[in-house]
């Protein structure tokens, strides 16, 4: 999973050269609550899937991960510490279907 996001992150391996603003709009912005990568197999580069905007959550994100093949999510998590101070995690999600696995 480490070497995914090395993938996902590193300027070399993107083929789609908008990804650069998409996790800049996602991070600092909040423009994109979740964005969904996808490896290229001939081409080794990793290319935007699908991003979803600031007012969808995880069941749309979930939704939009293909049930026959894998992909990488980006999901930025919004929540309430116990001190009701309101904070932000983005996690890197691997998928990996069953069928893949088999």
């Amino acid at each position: 999973m480490a070497m995914a996001f090395k993938m996902v992150c590193d300027d070399r391996n993107v083929g789609d050269r908008r990804m650069q603003n998409i996790l800049y709009g996602m991070k600092w912005k909040k423009v994109h609550r979740f964005i969904v990568f996808k490896i290229d197999e001939a081409s080794r580069l990793v290319t935007v899937d699908k991003v979803g905007g600031p007012g969808e959550g995880y069941d749309e994100l979930a939704a939009s991960l293909p049930p026959d093949d894998c992909r990488y999510a980006v999901f930025d998590f919004d929540f309430v510490t116990t001190d009701n101070y309101k904070k932000s995690k983005i996690f890197f999600i691997a998928w990996v279907t069953k069928r893949i696995e088999d």
